[in-house]
């Protein structure tokens, strides 16, 4: 079984990682240097993944994420609310 979709996305903060990456300079080989610092492994793939929306985020990717882009989660799921039907 593959990873669920909500629709059509594998996640919902990639427009968000890539906006605050871009705020602080880094580069996607930077923000995975900044990653493994704290104990994350990831690749430039996987952030290249995550941020053209073709694949999931863990949860302690997400924390990871907010720390090293130095934001709160608050921030990192902000204006992600379009995405359901509520």
């Amino acid at each position: 079984m593959g990873a669920r979709k909500l629709n059509n996305k594998y996640n919902i903060i990639s427009n968000n990682v890539k906006k605050y990456r871009l705020q602080l300079g880094l580069s996607q080989a930077d923000l995975c240097r900044e990653l493994m610092l704290i104990g994350v492994t990831m690749y430039q793939c996987d952030i290249y993944e995550i941020e053209n929306n073709l694949r999931t985020v863990k949860d302690y990717e997400v924390y990871a994420l907010s720390k090293v882009l130095k934001i709160s989660l608050d921030t990192l799921f902000k204006g992600v609310e379009d995405e359901f039907d509520l």
